[in-house]
């Protein structure tokens, strides 16, 4: 699955891409995780193509890292959107390792052991939920972390919670936490409209133990902090790749049942409707990984605005896509059998990550008024 030197993402994703694409309706219908896919990926080393190889990964590129998760988005989008939810907590690490900040240990343990990161990012936003009490060398946590992507399969939980310092006040601490801790449980909810083989279940901490050389930030409660510039601009990119893969899905079955059919007429004018959706989801996602500059950038808010503009686009233009898809497929795509109605069901899940539009024009227009973008 290798070469001498580095991960050769092309030839895995040719490898293992087709198996995928024939899981999909399986896990889809049987709200399963992606396990087998995931083993697999394991054994080929993906969970670690990301880490430099002079820290025992696959030397991928950022941009590489996008190309490759659009790929499997192809393939299969549940696979890809819970791979990405890895990706981006390691895109962050890497971005702290290459500008002297930490990042290394974690680095080296994705790449020693596959480890898979699990971020509860998604509802952590500037208050995050879930309480930390002082006690003897460190914390003890209790929270309930929704759509945790991956877990079933992961090994490190990437959270954040609430402790009230007596000193500096209300604060969030960011850390790190095994899956296989006491006090640590999976509630398995995970029964939904699309993207069901994401097994995004929800994680129940009852007073794990949290050491105090693990808290890798605190910040105050409540206030944007410029660790945001960082996650938002690399993370959003890696995220809506996974979404772009779906909706190019979508035009390949609707341009193969728009040539069956042979209709030079309406159902030319919805498919070249459909490609213009899809060039505007492809330009925009183009656009956030050229914000990025293959991590070697310094991220301030005007980055993380831009990344979240783009997101909009992007995910609008992503929905449009499959759902012009679907009306230039005709009847056919309507039927389970066809996978058009499953791909348009992952395409929706798209606009709930964060942040949705009107959160996101909020936010645009504050920051372009000279405001605090994130007060409401």
């Amino acid at each position: 699955m290798t070469t001498d030197c580095a991960l050769d993402w092309k030839q895995t994703l040719a490898e293992l891409g087709p198996a995928f694409a024939e899981r999909a309706a399986a896990y889809d219908s049987s709200d399963g995780f992606i396990a087998e896919n995931y083993a697999e990926m394991r054994q080929a080393k993906l969970f670690s193509a990301l880490v430099p190889e002079e820290l025992g990964g696959g030397g991928l590129s950022y941009s590489e890292m996008c190309a490759l998760i659009r790929g499997l988005g192809r393939c299969c989008g549940s696979t890809a959107l819970t791979f990405s939810m890895h990706q981006h907590l390691l895109a962050a690490a890497l971005w702290n390792y290459r500008h002297g900040k930490p990042g290394e240990k974690l680095l080296r343990a994705v790449a020693g052991g596959q480890k898979i990161l699990v971020s509860t990012g998604a509802t952590d936003w500037l208050t995050s939920n879930g309480t930390l009490e002082r006690c003897e060398s460190g914390y003890r946590f209790s929270a309930r972390k929704v759509f945790a992507s991956g877990c079933l399969a992961g090994d490190l939980l990437i959270t954040s919670g609430q402790y009230d310092d007596p000193a500096a006040g209300r604060q969030v601490l960011h850390f790190p936490v095994s899956l296989a801790a006491e006090g640590v449980r999976i509630d398995r909810v995970w029964e939904t409209m699309g993207m069901r083989g994401t097994g995004s279940h929800t994680v129940i901490l009852d007073h794990v133990f949290i050491p105090e050389e693990t808290i890798a930030l605190r910040r105050p409660c409540g206030k944007y902090h410029p660790v945001w510039n960082v996650i938002l601009t690399v993370a959003l990119p890696l995220i809506c790749a996974a979404y772009v893969g779906v909706a190019e899905a979508a035009a390949e079955k609707a341009r193969a049942g728009a040539a069956r059919k042979g209709d030079g007429g309406v159902t030319a004018i919805l498919i070249g409707e459909m490609e213009n959706e899809l060039a505007t989801a492809q330009i925009a996602l183009e656009s956030m990984i050229a914000n990025v500059n293959d991590l070697d950038v310094e991220p301030g808010i005007e980055h993380a605005n831009r990344s979240l503009i783009r997101k909009t686009i992007v995910t609008e233009a992503i929905t449009r896509t499959a759902e012009k898809a679907l009306e230039a497929t005709g009847g056919s795509g309507y039927f389970r059998a066809s996978g058009l109605e499953r791909i348009l069901r992952d395409a929706h899940a798209a606009q709930f990550h964060p942040m949705q539009p009107k959160k996101q024009q909020l936010f645009t227009g504050r920051f372009v008024l000279g405001l605090d973008p994130a007060a409401s």
